[in-house]
């Protein structure tokens, strides 16, 4: 490990076998004065083939990663692979240990602080070490995603537009290998600082997923969640067996996102995974303690696929609405 982490992780990533342990993370504070954080890691090797990453709770009110990925440490055995296999089931841990998205300790989305820095905030800290000492060992990085308490989606995986044709086509190629009932070709309202971009920027291959929401996890989306990391060691050779499921793969090309244009009581007026047409109505904002006020209408700002939508029923002006995807059949 590099001498400028002050991590210290107890598992040996190059030990052929399967081990289990800790990246212990130095956190002095007034309760414990020299006391740690003990993030979980897994790692399964067997000979020389790739390393793929798989990382869940990034944000840590997100479940379907974590839940698939204790499943997967457990069952999966040194013999079975060819290659070797790397398990963070929740990379934002003090997150997931209070349901938030971001850290109670430093207030920092992880997603939003890589690479990081190995003298910054516990989440810099994290993002530092999985960028200079994990990363570096990888071929692949499956990032679980869903919508955690604020967000719903239909179950989706997810790449960006990578602009290296050569990256691009065989992010595309673990995209579709992964089985998710859509595939999305995403532009982000805002990349910086996420872990997509550093790996992305490295040359190697990215795919996240989008898996349901609202603060909990559905059968569907657990099954979709433990399929997908098996058809992406599958795809890769380091499971035996071909790849399950099919993927409808979508973009979200020019005004696909919908913000909210008031405070208020919200009401959304269609079903993830309909499709509608430009102008149809799609969420109202009531304002439940002016009788006399109309409902401000939010219409799709063109025809596609509802593939995400505001959770909870209250909102705030600027909150993420809706996002409206398009077929990509012609990019295929």
């Amino acid at each position: 490990m590099s001498k400028k982490t002050k991590i210290r992780s107890t598992v040996d990533f190059a030990a052929e076998g399967k081990h289990h342990g800790y990246l212990v993370i130095p956190h002095s504070r007034d309760q414990s004065a020299w006391g740690s954080i003990e993030l979980p890691v897994s790692v399964i090797k067997n000979g020389d083939g790739p390393t793929v990453l798989f990382t869940g709770a990034n944000h840590g009110d997100e479940y379907e990663g974590p839940i698939a990925l204790v499943k997967l440490r457990a069952a999966l055995e040194a013999e079975q692979i060819n290659g070797r296999v790397i398990i963070v089931p929740a990379l934002n841990l003090p997150a997931f240990r209070v349901a938030g998205r971001s850290s109670p300790i430093d207030g920092r989305n992880m997603n939003r602080v890589f690479p990081g820095r190995p003298d910054g905030s516990i989440s810099e800290m994290i993002a530092d070490f999985v960028s200079t000492e994990i990363l570096p060992l990888c071929d692949v990085v499956i990032d679980f995603h869903s919508g955690g308490k604020s967000l719903y989606f239909a179950p989706t995986s997810i790449i960006h537009d990578v602009p290296d044709a050569d990256l691009k086509a065989r992010t595309m190629a673990a995209l579709m290998a992964f089985g998710a009932p859509l595939g999305l070709v995403l532009t982000e309202l805002d990349n910086l600082g996420m872990l997509d971009t550093t790996v992305e920027e490295m040359g190697k291959v990215f795919v996240s997923t989008e898996l349901g929401g609202g603060g909990g996890t559905t059968p569907e989306t657990v099954a979709i969640a433990e399929r997908g990391a098996c058809n992406v060691l599958r795809h890769f050779g380091i499971l035996a067996g071909a790849p399950e499921g099919e993927t409808r793969l979508m973009h979200t090309p020019g005004d696909s996102y919908i913000a909210a244009g008031d405070d208020g009581l919200f009401e959304f007026m269609v079903d993830v995974g309909d499709t509608v047409q430009a102008g149809a109505p799609l969420a109202a904002i009531h304002y439940l303690e002016h009788a006399d006020r109309p409902p401000l209408i939010h219409t799709a700002p063109k025809s596609g696929m509802v593939i995400g939508r505001h959770a909870p029923g209250l909102i705030t002006k600027g909150d993420f609405v809706a996002l409206i995807g398009e077929d990509y059949e012609s990019q295929i």
